[in-house]
């Protein structure tokens, strides 16, 4: 499927929309306001990182920032586990490629090639895409490695019915979350790059780690330099986001829609994931019926590593 002209917005160069409001002359806005926002508009998600150290210093100053993160009844449930071992980092990415990696490689290919997540979008047969994606380096050569935890204990601090059943442990996952934000904004700050590394699967990197089995292991944060400079991503109109006194019904997009903004998300946002790789080339799509552009059927290869 080719997405229409239908205006479905995505602005390639991230250019900010003007601040819209009720009043007709805007109150000026702060000199904090002005260096905050800078600041996280200089924030860059990074893949590929020299292996250069940062300052001695930095990481603390980093998570002195992170630990006056707003948390639910100030219940601070997180932890973090400073890596700085070479070998421990690889071992950490080797597990990143091993549990992760392979099962988002073989998830990805129930879509479209073009509607794959950007660290699928690649070339060549299924055995070449499998090849390339075990032969990244990624976050590997990054000189230090924050690991954010989380004690769902400290949960009982907040209002009872967050510790309801079937209500989720959501002000533990909110305040991680929260917290790994800090991080980012806090390393931006030092000019210094940060990833933001899902771990769906924690067990592994738990057992790297001897990290309690009660704990979670919400994310991994690697802190380093870029290896290519990186480059600014898309941002949604505010005007599109933003409703006065209640919702817009104008504003919601059909399930069509959507279906059009993933593919034009998909279209603006890979030239700059391609850089946070430390790669040029950005990855051309497979030639309609040609050998390579089908997904693999149910007598495929399956998991793990595709057959010879």
């Amino acid at each position: 499927m080719n997405p229409d002209d239908r205006d479905v917005a995505i602005d390639n160069h991230g250019a900010s929309d003007s601040i819209e409001s009720k009043d007709s002359v805007s109150a000026p806005a702060t000199e904090a306001y002005d260096h905050f926002l800078a600041l996280v508009k200089r924030r860059r998600s990074c893949r590929a990182f020299k292996p250069d150290p940062i300052p001695e210093g930095h990481t603390e100053r980093i998570l002195e920032a992170a630990r006056w993160t707003m948390s639910g009844a100030n219940s601070q449930p997180w932890e973090f586990v400073v890596v700085r071992d070479k070998e421990k980092i690889q071992a950490l990415y080797k597990a990143y490629q091993d549990h992760i990696i392979d099962a988002n490689f073989w998830l990805e290919q129930r879509f479209p090639w073009e509607l794959r997540h950007p660290g699928f979008r690649l070339e060549g047969d299924l055995q070449a895409q499998y090849r390339q994606i075990q032969a990244r380096v990624g976050w590997s050569r990054a000189p230090v490695v924050i690991a954010v935890l989380g004690d769902g204990r400290r949960q009982l601090a907040s209002v009872s019915l967050v510790s309801t059943p079937g209500r989720n442990q959501t002000h533990l996952t909110d305040a991680l979350a929260n917290v790994s934000l800090s991080i980012h904004l806090a390393a931006a700050s030092l000019g210094i790059a940060a990833e933001w590394v899902s771990i769906h699967i924690q067990e592994p990197f738990k057992e790297l780690l001897n990290v309690p089995p009660l704990l979670m292991l919400h994310t991994i944060i690697p802190l380093g330099y870029p290896q290519k400079e990186l480059s600014g991503s898309y941002r949604r109109k505010l005007r599109e986001i933003v409703h006065y006194e209640s919702y817009d019904p104008a504003k919601m997009m059909t399930s069509e829609d959507i279906l059009k903004y993933l593919y034009r998300l998909r279209e603006s946002t890979i030239r700059t994931y391609v850089r946070s790789r430390g790669e040029q080339a950005v990855p051309r799509a497979p030639d309609p019926g040609g050998p390579n552009s089908d997904a693999p059927d149910s007598g495929g290869p399956g998991p793990g590593a595709p057959r010879e």
